[in-house]
């Protein structure tokens, strides 16, 4: 089985998040926005560093534990 992040990367982009979280492309800029996951621009593009990705998932994990 594939993961849907890469390792290489150090950001990824929205559509990379969508995929890894299966989320739609509005619920993660909902994240973005409220600033549950961080992120920044880069010229026009947004990427969300992968540590932010990480952590973001460690804590929803630990909410529903």
């Amino acid at each position: 089985m594939t993961t849907a992040l890469p390792t290489t990367h150090v950001a990824v982009t929205v559509p990379k998040v969508m995929a890894a979280l299966k989320l739609s492309r509005s619920k993660v800029y909902d994240l973005l926005r409220s600033g549950a996951l961080p992120s920044f621009t880069e010229g026009r593009a947004r990427r969300i560093p992968l540590d932010s990705l990480r952590t973001y998932i460690s804590n929803r994990l630990e909410e529903t534990a």
